[in-house]
């Protein structure tokens, strides 16, 4: 029966694939006379290399040749994001400076992997180390605004009136680690040339924006550079931007003429791919003694590269998620000698729940009320700073769903209350929203002689799901069986499309899917000779959607048992409810979510890049230095979505990607207050943070 696919929980159409090894990933894929490149990366945090005696890599068996400053192809210095502008991440081996620790100073081309690996050891490589700083704070003296690219500082009101007429303030600040993306898959792209037309296959998230960023940083058309990336091993984040390896293999590929595949290390990617940055964040609220807010001030500061720009928008929910009279935010820059920040699944909100709803729950504590209650009390009935209105706002939902289904009710707020033996049992709760939209994309349907149809796209599955969404969506778009429908994804040569990432994926690659959809349908009203193909553009059809406030939303509730000898915090429950719109498969979107509490839960507890200020070298990066949740550390956790619908999507979705990982550290930090008194406003809360004397 047609019409159904959407809603109906499916297993991934290339699960099969996967568990029995017949998926090829990027390093799988055969490619005749291919070499290897191997990435050799500095040594010091700052300064310039001085001599590079590439004699000894040279002599070693199977090297091809060694690209370094001095022989690299020149790229284009304007290169860079749409949204940040120009990227020196993405200058690599143009000159002889050092930008920070794991910059990549050359590449070393072998025959064999092997080879290239056993070649890179015997380079040799002379630096100047000049003065380099790491050492990251608010009130570091070289902080500058960050740029405004997502929108104005919030000036709402007079915040210092609110705060002085407010019964009950709160002012703390809240700081956050550098964590990475830490994809199962690390990042490897494979190059070549086929006559003037620059090929390639890349781990990443973006098939589309990547093959326009080499085209430009390569000084070529468009329509001479080709990516595909058929399987992703995870992203979540990490991948959305053009990496150094397919760079680096690019670069291989033009000097020596032939197919070139470079693959990172686990210790590269590290050292040479993206992270989230630090933060560090003041939180003041105000409120009367009813508990209605009077005063939000939310101001963020956050490291950068010197070597380009970012937002890491802390302080977005400030703005959208409470009613107050006076609204303030602030979002400051430090930069400094590290590897350029980017998006790491839920960029922004992440840390900016962490620091908002701790406060909230702060505030909670010393009104001496219940923290659900408080929220409630705070639901405003228009976007709070932009007075627009909610296409569909579910938080309230949420709160009370989840509350049903943890047995909130009846829990005594005081703290250090609950014991079993020498263990201390705490309960707390955080809620959060994420801004949904959806971004122009393009599609391509082609009803075939055979009566099944061709859905072509530039979509991406990172490991998401987002093939069997989409084939539901299309199936469900034609009116036709699951089993006529034909899925190509994951090409650049397609078309333009928007990326995995912010949740915006399927929302945006849907939308055009429909449209495309609905143009060849009316084509075929007329009894067409087939094939028959259609292309949708969904330009001019978001672009004028009304201003309106879009976001999903989130409640966690955690409970949690703390050592109060040794420091470990075990969380033993995880409940969260969830509004992200019209829900495609509910057995991908639990999954989905359920990942997404688990990072959540390593924000909090685990997750953070430790950098030696002495070197400015990340010193744990691998994955036994850096940690993350084991299945030992995963909880029951019970994921779930409450009924909502975007009304200004044509299919009613928001995106459920990223809304898990958000508002799981504060619930979880705020659940360790209950259970031993103790406030942590420091992520992660580590053993050493906990233990009691």
């Amino acid at each position: 029966m047609s019409g159904h696919a959407i809603g109906t929980p499916r297993t991934r159409v290339e699960g099969r694939d996967k568990v029995s090894g017949k998926a090829r990933y990027v390093g799988d894929v055969p490619i005749e006379r291919l070499a290897h490149g191997a990435v050799v990366t500095a040594t010091i945090a700052s300064g310039r290399i001085t001599a590079i005696d590439i004699s000894a890599t040279l002599a070693s068996p199977g090297v091809i040749g060694v690209i370094d400053h001095r022989n690299a192809p020149r790229v284009n210095p304007e290169a860079g994001s749409p949204f940040f502008g120009p990227d020196g991440q993405l200058q690599l081996l143009q000159d002889d400076q050092i930008a920070h620790g794991g910059w990549p100073v050359a590449l070393v081309v072998a025959e064999t992997h092997e080879q290239a690996r056993a070649g890179a050891e015997r380079l040799r490589v002379s630096y100047v180390e000049q003065p380099h700083d790491v050492a990251f704070s608010a009130g570091h003296p070289a902080a500058r605004p960050a740029l405004a690219a997502f929108g104005p500082d919030a000036n709402k009101g007079d915040l210092d009136a609110e705060l002085a007429a407010s019964a009950v303030v709160v002012d703390e600040s809240y700081t956050t680690p550098a964590q990475h993306a830490c994809a199962m898959e690390p990042h490897a792209a494979t190059a070549w040339l086929e006559g003037a037309v620059l090929r390639a296959i890349d781990s990443n998230q973006a098939p589309y924006g990547i093959a326009a960023q080499l085209a430009t940083l390569f000084g070529k058309s468009l329509s001479d550079v080709r990516v595909q990336a058929e399987q992703v091993g995870g992203g979540f984040g990490s991948k959305t931007g053009l990496g150094p390896q397919l760079i680096l293999a690019t670069m291989a590929t033009m000097l020596f003429h032939r197919p070139v595949r470079v693959a990172l290390t686990r210790e590269e990617v590290f050292l040479a791919t993206s992270a989230r940055p630090r933060t560090d964040q003041r939180v003041r609220l105000g409120a009367d003694r009813d508990g209605r807010l009077r005063a939000i001030g939310h101001e963020a500061a956050f490291e950068i590269s010197g070597k380009s720009e970012f937002i890491e928008n802390c302080v977005e929910i400030a703005k959208t998620l409470y009613a107050a009279n006076a609204i303030r935010t602030r979002l400051n820059v430090v930069p400094l000698n590290i590897l350029p920040v980017a998006s790491v699944r839920a960029p922004g909100t992440a840390p900016g729940s962490f620091a908002l709803e701790s406060a909230v729950d702060e505030l909670a504590e010393r009104l001496g009320m219940d923290p659900l209650e408080l929220r409630r009390r705070n639901e405003p009935e228009v976007g709070p700073v932009s007075g627009l209105p909610f296409t569909s706002r579910k938080f309230q939902l949420c709160m009370s769903e989840g509350a049903r289904r943890f047995g909130w009710a009846g829990r005594d707020h005081r703290p250090r209350r609950r014991r079993e033996g020498h263990l201390l049992i705490g309960t707390g709760m955080a809620g959060t929203s994420f801004l949904t939209t959806a971004f122009p994309s393009s599609a391509t349907i082609t009803a075939e002689q055979d009566g099944t149809f061709t859905v072509a796209i530039a979509a991406i599955d990172i490991g998401t799901g987002a093939r069997t969404a989409l084939h539901a969506i299309a199936a469900d778009a034609l009116r036709v069986g699951w089993d006529r429908i034909r899925l190509r994804i994951g090409d650049s040569a397609i078309g333009p499309a928007w990326q995995a990432g912010g949740s915006l994926g399927t929302t945006s690659w849907g939308w055009a899917i429909v449209a495309a959809a609905r143009d060849l349908l009316e084509q075929l009203e007329s009894g067409p000779a087939l094939p028959v193909s259609v292309t949708s553009d969904t330009t001019e059809e978001i672009m004028s959607r009304p201003h309106r406030e879009r976001h999903s939303y989130s409640a966690v509730f955690a409970e949690v048992a703390v050592d109060p000898a040794t420091g470990e915090v075990r969380v033993r429950r995880l409940v969260g409810r969830f509004a992200v719109g019209r829900v495609v498969n509910p057995l991908m979107v639990r999954s989905q979510l359920t990942g997404g509490m688990i990072m959540g839960l390593s924000i909090a507890l685990l997750e953070e890049v430790v950098r030696d200020e002495v070197s400015g070298r990340q010193v744990n990066a691998d994955f036994a230095g850096y940690h993350f949740a084991a299945n030992a550390d995963v909880p029951f956790i019970d994921a779930d979505f409450v009924e909502d619908h975007e009304p200004d999507d044509p299919l009613g979705l928001k995106g459920p990607g990223e809304i898990g990982t958000v508002a799981v550290a504060a619930a979880i930090a705020n659940a360790v207050w209950h259970a031993t008194g103790k406030r942590h406003r420091e992520l992660p809360i580590r053993l050493d943070r906990v233990i009691e004397d």
